[in-house]
């Protein structure tokens, strides 16, 4: 009986070892986008905007917020990828990662993404900085992302399934205008986006 009980368990993780990996993310060439490269995050439909980078929201200095840039020849800021689980170095939809600009800040916080806590003003939940590289568990939760394939490109969403013990809303990244900035948030409208490499 043990011995079948050890062989059905090592059939089981066979069978999970085997799965297919999700498909590759990949570029506006073509290419699969590689973990801690640098790449823009560019909108997929031209003239709504350019591509993403920080700002400071109204009087507050500091936390900066995740924001896209007003002009579509505005590249934003380069931004590297970090999966929870690093495969051969490749970004795959459906997974898990660490979104980091590749740029200084202006706060004393780090410049990887976390979805941050609810404005309570304007009912949203916002994109800012600060969050946590790698570490996953029920304290990091908020600094997980994933790319999903949408249409015939792609979005970003907020459904961390890192922590088994923490039971989060998914939902999709969008735009929220929010005066004369268009600022990263909890939408029910995806941004829909490409990946350019930087050069």
């Amino acid at each position: 009986m043990r011995t079948a009980l050890v062989l059905l368990s090592f059939l089981t993780f066979s069978l999970i070892d085997a799965a297919p990996a999700p498909d590759p993310v990949l570029d506006v060439y073509g290419k699969q986008l590689r973990a801690g490269t640098s790449y823009f995050i560019l909108p997929a439909v031209r003239g709504r905007g350019g591509g993403l980078t920080l700002a400071s929201i109204g009087y507050k200095t500091c936390p900066l917020n995740v924001v896209q840039e007003r002009y579509q020849l505005g590249n934003g800021l380069p931004l590297t990828f970090h999966p929870v689980y690093p495969k051969k170095g490749v970004v795959r939809v459906s997974t898990d990662l660490n979104i980091k600009f590749e740029a200084t800040s202006t706060c004393d916080q780090s410049t990887v993404w976390k979805l941050d806590s609810f404005n309570g003003t304007l009912k949203q939940w916002f994109v800012t900085i600060g969050g946590v590289l790698g570490n996953p568990g029920p304290k990091t939760t908020s600094n997980w992302f994933k790319i999903e394939k949408f249409e015939d490109e792609y979005k970003l969403v907020f459904c961390p399934t890192v922590s088994h013990f923490c039971k989060v809303q998914c939902r999709d990244i969008g735009i929220f205008i929010d005066g004369a900035v268009r600022r990263l948030a909890l939408s029910d409208v995806p941004f829909k986006v490409v990946f350019r490499k930087q050069t």
